[in-house]
């Protein structure tokens, strides 16, 4: 199925694709704005979030393995009604946003480097990745995704085109610069909503089911489940760390060359790459502008079927990328409406990258409860049979609704305490 991947990419699975995509276009732009905003006062958010990234997506992962159900399924039968609903249509809403700013990105990006129309460009984008997801089987795109993360290592290369003073970098990597204001935390939660966010939470699930189907449907013995949790958790390491590394290149390339240079405003990422062509040179400007279109191209599939997944299960309806089209009709519907409105948003007067900065602040704040539906999941027997979360696993995942819970109030606490 994946001869014609080089070898290490045979061997990772959705744990990679899953941290790859979420190094999307609008991930690209906050970790831009980031590293613009506040120079590399930030880069300490990278290490924070690493261990309970992992923990969480681990759990997700583990989930979907050992019950051969997705998040939404899971939560449907363990919650009330009303919160799995509320959960799944602000993911579906967010989503939709992000799709439309990483569609309009990519436009962007494309206009800029061979010209045309923005908006013909985006049309064909979102064309694109609903015919891949409708017509292409999971056991074809899967290799497409997994291709694709390479683009991410264009942010590596760009900032070493660049001069980096590796001795301040180091530093505020390890020594955070904590400011009192509600822009601060406002980016923290935005940062980290970007970073541990829903919907990664509700595609990596998912794909384990989708992997579980091309090897036949069941769940398997417990060797087997247990050889499969040891390939899920390396899976799932290497896949965050990759995504997290990344981000760190993109906030360094924002902080070094546009913070440097007195640029504090990034709007989006087609805006960081333009910005960057006369300070960085035209090689970094190619390198940023050709991850967009790719990572794109990567995430936008990720976003629109995790939505779907979401719905599909809360729902109980047919649901999977390895069905045809017609065996799962409303599931795949879900994917081409939300595609299909995402890029229509871009003709809107809707400001895709305002509505993105708080749909990442809406991600951050309704990760925590989800987080804690997650973590409940994980430790019941009824619920994963003799595979519960492990102690390390258990403490680092509430650690991160913990970080998560604090940023959020942080924030609103900022918001509405009195200024003067």
């Amino acid at each position: 199925m994946f001869k014609g991947l080089p070898s290490f990419l045979r061997h990772v699975g959705p744990g990679v694709v899953t941290g790859a995509a979420d190094d999307d276009p609008s991930g690209i732009a906050t970790y831009t704005q980031a590293g613009a905003q506040f120079g590399t006062g930030l880069l300490w958010t990278v290490l924070l979030s690493l261990p309970f990234m992992i923990a969480i997506q681990l759990v997700s992962a583990r989930i979907g393995r050992v019950t051969g159900k997705g998040v939404a399924a899971n939560l449907r039968e363990h919650t009330p009604r009303s919160f799995l609903m509320a959960m799944v249509a602000l993911l579906v809403v967010a989503n939709t946003i992000n799709i439309a700013a990483d569609i309009a990105a990519m436009g962007e990006a494309l206009q800029l480097v061979v010209g045309g129309g923005e908006h013909f460009h985006s049309v064909a984008f979102g064309i694109i990745t609903v015919l891949l997801q409708v017509f292409v089987p999971y056991r074809k795109l899967a290799p497409i995704l997994k291709w694709l993360t390479l683009f991410l290592f264009a942010y590596v290369i760009a900032v070493f085109m660049v001069q980096v003073p590796w001795g301040q970098v180091l530093y505020d990597l390890v020594i955070p610069k904590l400011q009192w204001t509600s822009g601060y935390w406002m980016m923290i939660v935005a940062l980290l909503g970007t970073t541990i966010s829903p919907y990664l939470f509700f595609w990596q699930a998912s794909q384990e089911v989708e992997e579980l189907r091309l090897k036949g449907g069941g769940r398997g013995t417990e060797a087997e489940i247990r050889d499969d949790l040891r390939r899920v958790k390396q899976d799932t390491c290497i896949g965050m760390f990759f995504s997290n590394a990344i981000a760190f290149f993109i906030m360094l390339l924002g902080a070094v060359v546009l913070y440097a240079a007195g640029i504090r405003d990034v709007t989006s990422a087609a805006q960081a790459a333009q910005a960057l062509r006369p300070l960085a040179g035209e090689f970094a400007f190619s390198l940023f502008a050709g991850g967009i279109i790719a990572t794109g191209l990567l995430a936008v599939p990720v976003l629109a079927s995790s939505a779907a997944y979401a719905v599909a299960e809360a729902f109980g309806w047919p649901e999977g990328l390895e069905r045809r089209w017609y065996e799962a009709k409303r599931f795949y519907a879900i994917i081409a409406i939300a595609t299909l409105v995402g890029t229509g948003l871009d003709f809107t007067a809707v400001d895709p990258m305002k509505a993105l900065y708080w749909s990442a602040v809406i991600n951050g704040v309704v990760a925590v409860p989800i987080m804690v539906g997650l973590m409940l999941l994980a430790s019941k027997k009824s619920v994963m049979g003799r595979f519960t979360s492990g102690f390390k696993t258990t403490w680092l995942g509430w650690g991160g609704v913990g970080v998560m819970g604090f940023a959020v109030l942080m924030m609103f606490g900022d918001l509405v305490r009195p200024h003067f």
